[in-house]
């Protein structure tokens, strides 16, 4: 067991133009699961769907940010706020050396009366009070530099979030479901093009055959020539039939190309040549339970109900309030980084949120939610029925194929018996050559039809094995 795990970890790692020699089919199984390209596609399809999963996780956590503001104004609000949060306001900044110089001036005058003092703020408050301060109104422009650390978090948003993870978690399984249904196509196209290629070497085989019969047959009319019991005719007749097996024997080695460049092509590597296999593919084991537990359209549409469950509670969710918190941590100064700790300030709080009308939407939203999950209901049952019809079909047909497979292959056996005595029959000189060139006419039109319906049931097998998921198995 050991030993065939090496050597297939020593076929897999040849080049890909090195060209495969002797490949068996379950080598080609193992490598079209890991090397085909379209199959590596959806694995990047799967892998992405996986991200999507931790992008949902995320969402719990909140999002902690980090920013740095630099700005410079001398709009009189823009200094006075940049002042307050660098915590350097002083009553200067309010305009209070307008404000004193009147007041030390009403104190001049009363000559230090501190009652004429009174008696004079009394009538000149107002003119005092309208002063617009200098400072206040017109201050010198001022950076500020604002370095603030802002944490938000979804404490409880009535089941949304949880719901649109569980919903990115079973995409995540579904888009494994499509990889596993794009590995088992390219299984089946390998396993067909395996027993094409063997079918096609089979009939090589026998147009081989046959062409040395007609060599033969040739070397006959040619003797018989000289001794006087042959015609000219004959022996064109013979001639012209083997151009005919010759042209049917080249057009089979080029379609015996064709597949192997199909199977590099699938493989992602040049194959040399194969290990043939059985002409007829073993019939896999199918029932009901089989289907409905293995098959992946019937996996990916109960996949698909559940998906469908979330959504309704996802937007049941639309009537619950939503709490969040959020906590801010910074420092502003008019110089960058310049005594942080000393001017830094700190906020956090709760929100509660409870949407009371929204014209119905949220409303609507549920009943489309709730008719997509009975849609889905059907589907699952429409797809429970619709495979196992298939593959009652797919077995009829296979039956049906065997049936024709085992009558064929009489009528072949006959066939060649009755081409030798015709060919006997010649050499005796009591039958024409046309009547031995019609019964081998007759042989080859039972070995094609022998072969075609062999494909025919092979290819009926492979699509059986594909519903029922078998993963690979030789």
């Amino acid at each position: 067991m050991i030993m065939k795990r090496v050597a297939l970890l020593l076929t897999l790692s040849l080049p890909l133009m090195a060209g495969v020699k002797n490949l068996t089919l379950h080598e080609a199984v193992e490598m079209v699961k890991h090397d085909n390209l379209e199959v590596k596609i959806a694995r990047f399809s799967e892998q992405m769907q996986q991200t999507e999963v931790k992008v949902a996780e995320g969402m719990n956590y909140g999002s902690l940010d980090v920013s740095l503001t630099g700005m410079r104004s001398n709009d009189a609000l823009n200094v006075f706020g940049f002042k307050l949060m660098s915590r350097e306001a002083t009553f200067a900044d309010f305009g209070f050396s307008d404000f004193m110089g009147a007041i030390g001036q009403g104190a001049a005058q009363s000559g230090g009366d501190f009652g004429k003092f009174t008696q004079g703020l009394a009538q000149n408050g107002d003119s005092i009070l309208s002063i617009a301060p200098h400072d206040l109104n017109y201050p010198g422009a001022r950076n500020n530099y604002q370095t603030k650390l802002s944490y938000m978090l979804p404490i409880y948003t009535g089941g949304k979030l949880t719901e649109y993870r569980h919903i990115m978690e079973s995409m995540y399984r579904m888009s494994k479901y499509d990889t596993q249904k794009m590995i088992n196509t390219k299984i089946y196209e390998v396993k067909k093009a395996f027993y094409d290629i063997s079918l096609v070497e089979r009939y090589i085989a026998n147009l081989s055959k046959i062409r040395r019969n007609i060599d033969t047959l040739e070397d006959v009319i040619l003797t018989m020539q000289k001794e006087g019991y042959a015609k000219e005719i004959d022996l064109l007749e013979v001639q012209a039939r083997k151009a005919e097996a010759d042209s049917m024997y080249n057009q089979a080695k080029l379609n015996k190309d064709l597949a192997y460049q199909f199977l590099s092509f699938l493989l992602n590597r040049d194959v040399g040549s194969i290990k043939k296999v059985h002409i007829k593919a073993p019939m896999p084991h199918v029932d009901r339970y089989i289907l409905e537990l293995n098959n992946i359209d019937i996996q990916k549409a109960k996949l698909g109900l559940q998906i469908s469950e979330m959504a309704v509670k996802a937007e049941e969710a639309s009537f619950l309030p939503s709490v969040g918190g959020f906590a801010e941590y910074g420092s502003a100064d008019n110089t960058l980084f310049n005594d942080f700790t000393g001017k830094d300030s700190y906020t956090f709080g709760l929100q509660a949120k409870w949407n009371l009308f929204n014209g119905g939407q949220d409303d609507a939203r549920l009943e489309k939610a709730k008719l997509k999950r009975l849609q889905v209901r059907d589907q699952v049952e429409l797809a429970k029925k619709g495979i196992a019809l298939k593959a009652k079909k797919l077995k009829t047909e296979i039956l049906s194929a065997d049936s024709d497979i085992k009558s064929y292959s009489k009528q072949l056996k006959f066939a060649r018996q009755v081409y030798e005595n015709y060919k006997t029959r010649y050499k005796e000189g009591m039958a024409s050559i046309s009547d031995v060139l019609i019964q081998q006419s007759k042989q080859l039109e039972s070995l094609l039809k022998l072969l075609t319906v062999v494909n025919k049931r092979n290819t009926k097998i492979f699509e059986l094995e594909s519903i029922v998921n078998k993963g690979g198995e030789v």
